[in-house]
């Protein structure tokens, strides 16, 4: 194994702990059973709530590219390190 593959698979644990936390961090979208017997009414703090969903999936995205890229080049180091 060459030294870019290590850091590579470092990278990869990493961004995979990453991409699990944070979408972990994340609120469901659906209310589930109490939404249907409560009928689903507005919470006060939604718009908070949307906004820091937003954030958290776009950076679920960007660790998503980030662990999809390395995965390349770690592939790609793979095969020519032999």
């Amino acid at each position: 194994m060459s030294v870019l593959e290590i850091v590579g698979g470092l990278l990869l644990i990493a961004s995979s702990l990453l991409i699990i936390a944070m979408v972990m961090m994340q609120d469901s979208k659906g209310k589930g059973l109490s939404g249907a017997i409560g009928g689903g009414e507005m919470q006060m703090n939604e718009a908070r709530t949307r906004t820091k969903d937003a954030t958290l999936a776009k950076y679920t995205k960007y660790a998503a590219v980030v662990f999809f890229v390395v995965t390349i080049l770690v592939g790609v180091f793979g095969v020519f390190a032999k």
